[in-house]
């Protein structure tokens, strides 16, 4: 063995050694897609929707109200009297205006409902991401669900959004079906708000 292969080969190993601890994978995830499959998500989407259904029915009650008006008028247009056709024209000016108000308001304050909850299990989301990301030798997890992220190719197995969703659930649902509480924040951005998705929208006026 040359001298020259004596001081190769111990670089070579090293090299090795080098490359075997750096994380090389890299992995896509739905940030907002896999809190709406968690079980908590599930929860308080449904939460949200049985808290807001009664002001989205007393909406499309108003709703009803200003069309059954509105064809009362369109009917009678020409032998009705001049004071009730006036009067229906002022009731239906009025109910469209508070219709709009309110689903304005009601929409607002569930937009505002939904990203505090979202934000809240997408800081626990991501302390679940962290440690698979660590786990499983990851280098760089990139979140698709955000507009920021162009990813103009997605090989098969690289998508994990299944996999946090599943640890998730067995981390945050032990047996008895308690919650845990949240976890700390780990290093990294806050996953974009989203809209969840079963709850439903309050009807905006039309």
């Amino acid at each position: 063995m040359t001298l020259k292969s004596l001081f190769v080969i111990p670089a070579l190993a090293a090299m090795s050694l080098a490359q075997a601890q750096t994380p090389t994978k890299i992995g896509v995830v739905h940030i907002q897609n896999a809190i709406i499959q968690t079980k908590d998500g599930q929860k308080a989407a449904q939460a949200l929707q049985s808290k807001f259904d009664p002001k989205r029915k007393a909406l499309e009650q108003k709703q009803a109200e200003i069309a059954n008006k509105q064809q009362e008028l369109s009917k009678g247009s020409n032998t009705m009297a001049e004071a009730r056709r006036t009067q229906l024209t002022r009731e239906i000016d009025s109910l469209q205006k508070s219709l709009q108000r309110e689903s304005e308001d009601a929409q607002g304050e569930l937009e505002q409902e939904q990203n505090k909850l979202l934000n809240e299990l997408g800081q626990k989301l991501l302390v679940v991401l962290d440690k698979y990301a660590r786990d499983n030798n990851y280098a760089m997890v990139l979140d698709v669900s955000s507009p920021q992220t162009p990813v103009l190719f997605l090989a098969n197995g690289v998508d994990i959004t299944r996999e946090i969703v599943d640890l998730y659930d067995k981390n945050s649902t032990p047996p008895g079906g308690a919650t845990t509480t949240a976890a700390p924040k780990p290093a990294g951005a806050a996953p974009s708000p989203a809209v969840v998705p079963a709850a439903k929208k309050i009807p905006a006026a039309k």
